[in-house]
């Protein structure tokens, strides 16, 4: 029987996940049943929320088990096929396995098109990263003209189409992040009306104060943590925080001591609600066409980091902790 590279979760981290989590190894390539495909992976994502999976803490989605695959979101070939709706050739979208080549039923995969756009933004802008910032904005937020949009986590994949849409949708943009080649970027390349580095500033507080002088009336959170706790000091009456991500705190060993946001919303009769894309799971066609025709519009722009080699998927995971990527973070297999 063939076998195929395969890369397992060898140990639930404690703290940042290391190297040293993952183990690669081989596994056998069964074979097709009526109804399967024979998949060879193309593009991997990887992205934040996949820590969550490593631990065994319950939560939204199953916890991954030890000395199995890890999955993620992919898009891979069809080298051969058992069922009738794909063909040798075609590209497919799915959560698949950490793995060369695999085995998968037809449950969740969906044709991608080469010829519309990169195969690599339907892992992102025309994908499960897309549709988290336009839903979680448009469903939560709900954006009136001339407000103030506040992004955390702004120049990673979700954050810096969020702003996008904002400046879309005709808000002032206003963008977190942590370099000023990310300020720079947010700014130039992807339409942001201000910026702050928080890594070189010493009062958040009172740096958002001055960006944002009106207030901020829609927050949409990427990190969590003391940026987010920044934001309470500026929100407006009726404002409203968009609860997409915690990165900043993922790697906790223990609970985080934070303030309480219960008098700030009362305050200002304010909401916060967090969420997860497949909340909106029926939107999710409607989405797909709202940002592919922004996109074929010169509308949108979406900056990807592109890692080569299935060996280096890990260490591309990890570099997600240390925000080396700019966009979304894919590896080409």
């Amino acid at each position: 029987m063939k076998t195929t590279k395969t890369i397992h979760l060898k140990n639930r981290p404690t703290g940042k996940p290391e190297l040293t989590d993952f183990d690669f190894t081989t596994s056998e390539i069964p074979e097709l049943k009526e109804g399967d495909v024979l998949l060879r992976s193309k593009y991997v994502s990887v992205d934040p929320y996949l820590r969550g999976r490593m631990s065994d803490a319950p939560s939204y989605v199953e916890s991954f088990e030890l000395n199995k695959p890890i999955a993620s979101g992919s898009i891979a070939e069809v080298l051969e096929s058992k069922n009738s709706n794909f063909s040798k050739g075609d590209h497919v979208s799915g959560m698949l396995q950490w793995k060369e080549t695999q085995v998968a039923t037809a449950d969740g995969l969906i044709k991608v098109d080469p010829d519309k756009a990169p195969l690599s933004a339907y892992l992102g802008i025309l994908g499960m990263t897309g549709l988290t910032a336009y839903l979680g904005l448009t469903e939560i937020g709900k954006p009136k003209e001339g407000e103030t949009l506040l992004v955390s986590g702004a120049a990673g994949a979700v954050g810096s189409v969020v702003g996008q849409i904002g400046k879309i949708l005709g808000l002032r943009v206003v963008g977190i992040a942590g370099t000023d080649e990310k300020i720079a970027l947010l700014k130039s390349e992807f339409g942001f009306d201000e910026a702050i580095n928080y890594k070189t500033t010493e009062n958040m507080t009172e740096a958002i104060t001055e960006v944002c002088p009106d207030g901020v009336d829609v927050y949409f959170d990427n990190v969590g943590g003391e940026i987010s706790e920044a934001v309470l000091f500026n929100i407006n009456t009726f404002s409203r925080t968009v609860n997409c991500g915690a990165i900043s705190v993922y790697n906790n060993t223990e609970p985080p001591k934070s303030m309480s946001v219960q008098p700030f919303l009362i305050k200002k009769s304010s909401s916060m609600q967090g969420f997860i894309v497949h909340n909106f799971a029926d939107m999710h066609p409607a989405g797909i066409q709202q940002l592919a025709e922004w996109l074929d519009q010169d509308k949108l722009k979406y900056t990807e980091t592109i890692r080569a080699g299935f060996e280096n998927i890990p260490q591309a995971f990890l570099d997600l902790f240390e925000g080396k990527n700019k966009g979304k973070m894919v590896v080409k297999i």
